[in-house]
């Protein structure tokens, strides 16, 4: 029998939902790259139910149970006094997703004596620390491009909204106000404008996609250069260098993995050689951009515009400066979690628990970690080493929450 500790988001604050605004999810068998969606040997749930927070329990509790598995499910995932730091001791599995993550550092491994297995239900893996996870033989796995094209419509969103300042123009009409020449000063045509991604992945590709018909120019960089075909169809210019290519872009888009090379990537001086009233979109993670660094381009007018669902730590402070610094567009991380996203991700976290119970290898795809080294899609897109540190700045958000009852 393997004790499962999975960690994810409360429910909503009105209860679990009973009915949802839509009736189905449209039919979907591939991803654009031919890649399959995640084919489980079944699920026990209703593709389109809130299965990321901690009621839905990804639809794995009656799999698990029934091959006579223990499955904890909980939300209370930071500080010594947590639900999972008592339960993490004997685990063997470790689910989480990026939204809501269980941050497994260093010290959190020298715990787990029982750990074989780490899986991010969603994508991007940086909350764990692989560099330990190598050293101990704990594979690493996520659910690969299972929510590529929502954060890539994530983005799309932002950056309109940004642009055309959305925002605040829809507060003025929500307190009631009708005040034009206010939201019109601005607001502005996204149409011609250069803009830029830094890494050009599943996501990033997405977006350059879904942003060619809105007639601007498109910029990449990524240390994996896309096929001459590709560049010619997109009409995309590539750059050597985030460094080398802000200068260039109204707005830039930030769609790179966490590993130390990328963390802090945009700082004050790469916030400094973007043009004065660009706009920066990051639904990557947190901590490529310098949080106060950010608040301060934002604060003296350099930067027009920041939009975003990714924080560091995540749940962010609750005096985080990017609530309140001015023109930003932040949303907790919802980007990846979509209804349709859940039903890609939950099945996915199923099958690689089917494989690993049944000895049956998991998914190239999937791999971040195997064996003591990089594997998969973690040799494609991380580098060795560990980006978890700080994360204990979490517990600052629940110790100003009503203590939550032990599950």
């Amino acid at each position: 029998m393997a004790k499962i500790l999975c960690v994810l988001y409360d429910d909503p604050a009105g209860g679990y939902p009973n009915s949802y605004p839509r009736d189905d999810l449209p039919h979907i068998e591939r991803y654009p790259d031919g890649q399959t969606l995640p084919t489980p040997q079944a699920i026990d749930f209703q593709p389109g139910a809130l299965l990321g927070s901690v009621s839905g329990e990804l639809g794995l509790r009656p799999f698990l149970e029934a091959r006579g598995h223990q499955l904890i499910v909980t939300s209370d995932k930071d500080g010594e006094d947590s639900v999972f730091e008592r339960e993490l001791v004997d685990a063997d599995i470790v689910i989480s997703q990026p939204f809501w993550p269980a941050y497994m550092t260093t010290e959190r491994f020298a715990k787990a004596n029982n750990l074989k297995l780490v899986i991010t239900a969603g994508i991007g893996s940086d909350h764990t620390d692989l560099q330990s996870a190598s050293e101990r033989g704990v594979t690493v796995a996520e659910v690969t491009y299972c929510n590529s094209i929502s954060v890539s419509e994530h983005v799309v969103m932002m950056i309109l909204g940004l642009v055309r300042n959305y925002l605040p123009s829809w507060d003025v009409v929500r307190k009631g106000g009708w005040d034009i020449a206010d939201c019109a000063a601005r607001s502005y045509d996204l149409e011609g404008m250069h803009v830029g991604t830094v890494a050009a992945g599943r996501i990033g590709s997405a977006v350059l996609r879904r942003l060619k018909p809105f007639d601007v120019h498109l910029h990449y960089t990524d240390r994996h250069r896309l096929p001459a075909e590709v560049e010619r169809e997109l009409g995309v210019t590539f750059h050597e260098s985030a460094a080398d290519m802000v200068p260039h872009c109204d707005v830039v888009t930030i769609n790179a993995p966490l590993h130390p090379e990328t963390e802090n990537l945009f700082d004050a001086a790469m916030i400094a050689r973007m043009k004065r009233g660009a706009y920066l979109v990051n639904t990557a993670r947190g901590k490529i951009a310098n949080r106060d660094a950010v608040a301060a381009a934002l604060e003296s007018g350099h930067l027009a515009g920041y939009a975003g669902d990714v924080w560091f730590p995540q749940p962010a402070p609750r005096d985080h400066p990017w609530r309140t610094m001015p023109h930003h567009g932040m949303t907790p991380h919802i980007s990846g979690t979509s209804l349709s996203a859940q039903a890609r991700y939950a099945a996915g976290t199923r099958e690689i628990l089917e494989c690993f119970f049944d000895g049956r290898p998991i998914r190239d795809e999937y791999l971040i970690v195997q064996g003591g080294h990089l594997a998969g899609a973690g040799a494609h897109s991380y580098s060795p080493g560990d980006t978890t540190d700080g994360s204990e700045e979490a517990e600052e958000f629940t110790m100003q929450l009503p203590p939550i009852p032990a599950q």
